[in-house]
């Protein structure tokens, strides 16, 4: 999933020289991809089954190759469009039933071990940007789309086997009085930030290395590319482990002030040193960020909080390379520092969220009155810290 979703990032630097890609047709292609991941996400929140298919698991690895492998064998970018969004559609997919599989699977497991399972989108990076790395000194903007797709379908072949997870007992019948969590307030400014990091983070997501070549040698962009995704490798573990010991609104805030410095630099320093650094910053928070939203929704027992969150960060995704467009006539650096500010927004509101977090969620028994003796109970965060 690494690869399909995200070795566009590398490559569109030599689409724009060698296939005449426009800087608009290339966010246009990138909006395409983050609704098709908007759709594939939805599919597996509204139909759950789709979640415990093997065949559907393998039927998305098998088209997330073909789309790979149509690129180059085309100049349209219609058909482009509509291969990035099959693109999305899939590797949306392959995300929900490999994270279903592996929260299931490991769940008596340290909480860590999952964290290094989401590091695969990191090595997914990280290997995608050395193979463009490899392939731009020698061929074109087409070998490297074959490439990629060859790269997919040697990781297809040893995911191929992977268990969804099994079928959920019976669940029992909610009752009446089942207990509701009162959360709404932080869980609406926990909703902003994600949302607005959703915006922020996918801009230089798919913006940052042809931002990085503006100012660097061309090896450079893709250099530091590699290093965003060897930084996300552990950034999971490390962040799910910190969120044991401190607050995750704390540590929110913090990965979402040290992303928006990553973005920014390379926008007001050129140079080896700014790119590396920012590379680094960007790739030790994005999946963590996630990581650390997520454990905090959950925590708060909102209903269907990852859900909500998970599509809030959806459709930031998709407005992202909407809103910069019309800044990338003057290059990449405008719409970097745009994306900076806007993840400056999201870390208010985590500033919000943690002023006040109910570390231990009171929760209210449907029915029964506010105050009433019995009515509400102290509940400790689900992994028993009290974070």
């Amino acid at each position: 999933m690494g690869v399909g979703r995200f070795v566009f990032t590398p490559i569109v630097p030599l689409m724009h020289v060698q296939a005449g890609l426009s800087a608009g047709a290339g966010a246009r292609l990138a909006t395409a991809n983050y609704i098709g991941y908007l759709v594939g996400a939805l599919a597996g929140i509204l139909c759950p089954a789709l979640v415990r298919s093997p065949a559907l698991l393998r039927a998305s690895l098998v088209v997330l190759v073909a789309s790979l492998a149509g690129m180059p064998a085309t100049h349209s970018t219609a058909v482009w469009i509509a291969l990035r969004l099959q693109a999305g559609v899939a590797s949306a997919l392959i995300f929900v039933i490999a994270v279903s599989s592996l929260l299931s699977h490991l769940r008596e497991h340290p909480a860590h071990l999952p964290g290094w399972a989401f590091g695969g989108v990191g090595a997914g990076i990280a290997l995608s940007g050395l193979l463009v790395l490899a392939v731009r000194s020698f061929a074109d903007w087409r070998a490297a789309w074959w490439a990629s797709a060859a790269l997919a379908a040697l990781l297809t072949v040893m995911a191929w086997n992977l268990r969804p997870e099994s079928a959920p007992a019976e669940p029992a019948t909610a009752g009446e009085h089942e207990p509701r969590a009162r959360t709404g307030r932080w869980f609406t400014a926990l909703f902003a930030s994600y949302t607005l990091e959703g915006i922020g983070y996918i801009v230089a997501g798919t913006f940052l290395v042809a931002a990085i070549e503006q100012g660097s040698p061309g090896w450079i962009g893709s250099g530091a590319w590699v290093l965003v995704g060897v930084a996300a490798v552990p950034s999971s573990a490390l962040w799910a482990w910190l969120g044991r010991r401190w607050s995750r609104p704390g540590l929110l805030l913090a990965a979402l002030v040290i992303q928006a410095v990553g973005i920014a630099l390379p926008a007001l320093f050129d140079g080896v040193t700014a790119a590396l650094v920012s590379a680094v910053l960007f790739g030790a928070t994005f999946i963590g960020i996630s990581t650390l939203a997520l454990a905090a929704g959950a925590h708060l027992r909102f209903p269907r909080s990852v859900a909500l969150l998970t599509a809030g960060y959806s459709v930031g995704q998709i407005l992202g390379p909407l809103v910069v467009a019309p800044l990338l006539r003057h290059g990449y650096h405008q719409a970097l520092l745009l994306a900076a500010g806007v993840v400056l927004a999201a870390a208010v509101a985590a500033a919000i969220l943690r002023s006040g977090f109910p570390h231990h969620v009171v929760v209210v028994h449907q029915g029964t009155p506010e105050g009433r003796s019995g009515g509400a109970q102290r509940v400790p965060a689900p992994d028993g810290s009290g974070a």
